[in-house]
């Protein structure tokens, strides 16, 4: 029994340190410190075995420039002015009432009172709002790290709660809308840095969603 907490622990932990990423991906233009880590050998040979694969160039250009062409690609695609893909649940998603494609729609207040019932503060101070994707992706992350540390401390009933909530946003607004925002990210990418992230997103919602539907005890009501 205490081994297989263990394992449960250590799954959710590693689930969590992805959702970083992605987050991180998705939050702002990528700032040095962490194309640094992304060029590291050792985190590169991680994308690798996930299959991404970011080109030759990414790891040959000298990283202030790097970092200048990811700010424009990532101003050109989520940013604007012009024609940009939206990173926000609301703008996607339609409610019953036919409503969507505008900022601080009903999506938008169903994923901050989401995150505060369970127990987060929406950080006032992030530019953007509650149903930003990198918001979302942050959300899984924080309460799979919570997951992780219920498990750790033997707390069988509290870690299924974390993983029931888990399951819960991801089938009420993770799955709704961020596979067709990766689909949008991938087509209109000029570099294969953000095609290729937003591929590893997609593709790490399909495990994970098999990861949060594998435990019998718990549920999404």
């Amino acid at each position: 029994m205490k081994n297989a907490r263990k394992d449960k622990a250590e799954n959710a932990a590693a689930r969590a340190q992805v959702y970083a990423l992605l987050a991180n991906i998705f939050r702002a233009e990528p700032e040095r410190a962490f194309l640094e880590q992304i060029r590291a050998p050792r985190f590169s040979q991680i994308l690798r075995d996930m299959g991404v694969d970011l080109g030759e160039y990414f790891f040959k250009m000298p990283e202030d420039q790097m970092q200048e062409a990811l700010e424009v690609e990532y101003a050109r695609l989520f940013l604007g002015p012009g024609t940009h893909i939206s990173p926000h649940e609301s703008v996607f998603v339609e409610t019953d009432g036919g409503e969507g494609g505008g900022l601080w729609g009903k999506k938008t207040v169903e994923v901050k009172k989401f995150i505060e019932t369970a127990g987060f503060d929406y950080n006032c101070e992030f530019n953007g709002l509650p149903d930003h994707v990198s918001v979302e992706l942050e959300f899984m992350q924080k309460m799979a790290e919570a997951e992780a540390r219920q498990w750790r401390d033997g707390n069988q009933d509290k870690a299924n709660w974390c993983l029931g909530v888990q399951k819960k946003f991801f089938e009420e607004h993770l799955a709704r809308w961020v596979p067709d925002f990766c689909d949008e990210v991938m087509e209109k990418s000029s570099m294969p840095f953000y095609g290729e992230m937003a591929g590893l997103t997609k593709n790490f919602m399909d495990f994970d969603r098999n990861q949060v539907n594998s435990n019998p005890e718990v549920s999404s009501g």
